[in-house]
C-alpha cells in the first residue's frame, strides 16, 4: 500500500537465499528545510523488516527484524562512535556498483571521491594548510583506505576484463555479507617468512613483496601464492627435499594447507594461483598492492641496480 524508493514498494521478493546472504537498504536523508520537531535529538527510532521464506523442510516461516536508532542534528556528531566504517565501506561499494549499471565510469568515480571528501571534511579535525594536522576518529580511520581499494577494484574498473566478468563480479558483491565484500574490496594479505614466526597479516603494499618471504593474497575471487626471490631459487635447489632442511618443506606447506581451506569454505570456488617474483602469474599480486614503489621511484635506472632492485611498472598513484 506504502510506495517507497526505486521499486515503489514496500514489498520485495529474492528468487533465493542462504546464510551468506545480505539485503541492503538505503534511506535519504530528510531535508533541513522540513520540521524535525517531531524527531528531536537522542529520540529512538525503530525499522522493522519481515522476512517470509520456505524452509528446506517444506515449512513457511517468517522472522521479524528490528533494528533501533537515535535521531540527531544537523551536526551528526553523534553518529561518529556508532558508525561501522566496515559496513559503511561496502555499502558505498554497493552503491557505486548500481550507479555504474547506468553512469559513466568516471563519474562514479568522481561520486565516490565526493563522497570520501565530503565525510572527511565534516568530522575530521585538521588545520588549513598543516597536513601533519589531520586526524580523523578511530571509528572513521579505516574508511578511506577502504575506498582507495575500492576505486582500484574491478567492481570500478573495467579494464582489462570482459562484460561477462564484470557483472559477475558485481553480482557477488550485491550479495554476499560485508566480511566477504571487505575481502573483495581490500584483498587480505599474510607473509610466511622464518623470522616472524607464525603467519602475520603485513601490507597491502609493494614494499611487502620481499626476496625471503612467502606471500598469500586472499582476494576472494584470487587466492594468489607468492615466493620472493630468495624462496624461489631455494626450492629450484631443491632444498625441501632435504631432510636437513625440513622447516624449509614447512614453510611452503603452510601458505598451501591455509590456501586449500579457503578454497574449501568458499563459494563460489576462487581461482588458485601459485606464481614466485618475476613469473607471468605475478600480475594478479602486483595489480592489487599499493604501488609505494614504482619505477619512477627507482634512482639507478630503469632497470634497478644491486641494491635498488627494478620496481612494480604501473601508472596508478600510491597512497
Amino acid at each position: 500500500e506504502t510506495e517507497i524508493g526505486e521499486s515503489r514498494t514496500s514489498q520485495w521478493c529474492a528468487g533465493s537465499m542462504d546464510h551468506n546472504t545480505t539485503m541492503a537498504f538505503y534511506f535519504d536523508v530528510a531535508s533541513q528545510e522540513q520540521p524535525v520537531c517531531s524527531n528531536p535529538p537522542g529520540r529512538q527510532g525503530f525499522l522493522q523488516f519481515h522476512t517470509r521464506y520456505l524452509h528446506p523442510s517444506g515449512r513457511k516461516r517468517v522472522r521479524v527484524t528490528t533494528v533501533s536508532h537515535h535521531y540527531t542534528d544537523s551536526n551528526m556528531q553523534d553518529i561518529v562512535k556508532g558508525f561501522d566504517q566496515e559496513a559503511a565501506a561496502v555499502l558505498t561499494a554497493r552503491y557505486a556498483v548500481f550507479r555504474s549499471e547506468s553512469e559513466d565510469p568516471s563519474d562514479v568515480l568522481r561520486w565516490v571521491d565526493r563522497q570520501l571528501i565530503r565525510l572527511v571534511s565534516k568530522f575530521s579535525e585538521y588545520q588549513p594548510d598543516q597536513p601533519a594536522t589531520f586526524r580523523l576518529e578511530p571509528e572513521l580511520s579505516i574508511y578511506p583506505q577502504l575506498m582507495y581499494h575500492l576505486r582500484r577494484s574491478n567492481f570500478l574498473q573495467t579494464f582489462n576484463a570482459s562484460p561477462d566478468e564484470t557483472a559477475f563480479y558485481r553480482t557477488v558483491i550485491a550479495r554476499e555479507n560485508t566480511m566477504n565484500s571487505l575481502v573483495m574490496i581490500q584483498p587480505a594479505l599474510l607473509q610466511y617468512s622464518f623470522d616472524e614466526g607464525p603467519p602475520m597479516p603485513v601490507l597491502l603494499d609493494s614494499a611487502s613483496l620481499k626476496p625471503d618471504v612467502i606471500l598469500l593474497l586472499d582476494a576472494f575471487f584470487h587466492v594468489v601464492i607468492w615466493r620472493g626471490e630468495t624462496i624461489q631459487a631455494w626450492c629450484d635447489a631443491g632444498y625441501q627435499d632435504r631432510e636437513e632442511h625440513c622447516n624449509f618443506k614447512d614453510l611452503l606447506q603452510a601458505p598451501a594447507k591455509d590456501a586449500k581451506q579457503i578454497l574449501t569454505d568458499r563459494c563460489p570456488v576462487p581461482r588458485y594461483i601459485q606464481t614466485n617474483a618475476g613469473g607471468s602469474q605475478e600480475r594478479f599480486l602486483t595489480a592489487r598492492v599499493n604501488p609505494s614503489t614504482t619505477d619512477w621511484s627507482n634512482k639507478s635506472g630503469f632497470l634497478g641496480g644491486p641494491d635498488n632492485p627494478p620496481r612494480l611498472f604501473t601508472d596508478n598513484p600510491p597512497r
